[in-house]
């Protein structure tokens, strides 16, 4: 994120947008998952939990679009190619975030809702993209 452009009204925009909405994320799956709620409530919450998630998604698919594009030379070829990467996954991640809410939220599977297991989707993917990229977490050497 430091090659992006701060001094542009969008970036600065959008990160301060980011910013809350990573700021309200522990809030809303809080109660989302408490038990103290009623499923009325954890159903609203839900909602607005997959909406607060896919708009940090589509944030960050779109700082990788910023990064990505040729006529800014912002970054060399390779991370390019990378970030335009990143941002196709990002977006078909909020795409498959948004279709969650496609599901009834009194849908079990196991006894947790169909909904979770659908979030857990780009963590999933995140963290295989890091351990297929780098070797399960660890650091490359100097001749990789």
């Amino acid at each position: 994120m430091s090659v992006l452009p701060m001094e542009t009204r969008l970036v600065q925009m959008l990160n301060v947008v980011l910013l809350m909405l990573v700021a309200i994320f522990p809030y809303l799956f809080d109660q989302v998952v408490s038990p103290f709620n009623p499923s009325s409530v954890q159903e609203y919450a839900s909602i607005l939990f997959t909406v607060d998630y896919a708009g940090t998604l589509l944030i960050l698919a779109v700082f990788s679009h910023i990064i990505a594009q040729e006529e800014e030379h912002l970054v060399d070829g390779e991370i390019m190619i990378r970030m335009r990467r990143v941002r196709n996954r990002q977006s078909v991640l909020m795409v498959i975030v948004l279709l969650s809410l496609a599901f009834p939220w009194d849908w079990l599977l196991l006894g947790v809702h169909v909904r979770l297991f659908i979030w857990f989707i780009p963590i999933i993917s995140f963290w295989s993209s890091r351990f297929s990229r780098s070797g399960f977490g660890l650091p490359r050497g100097p001749s990789e």
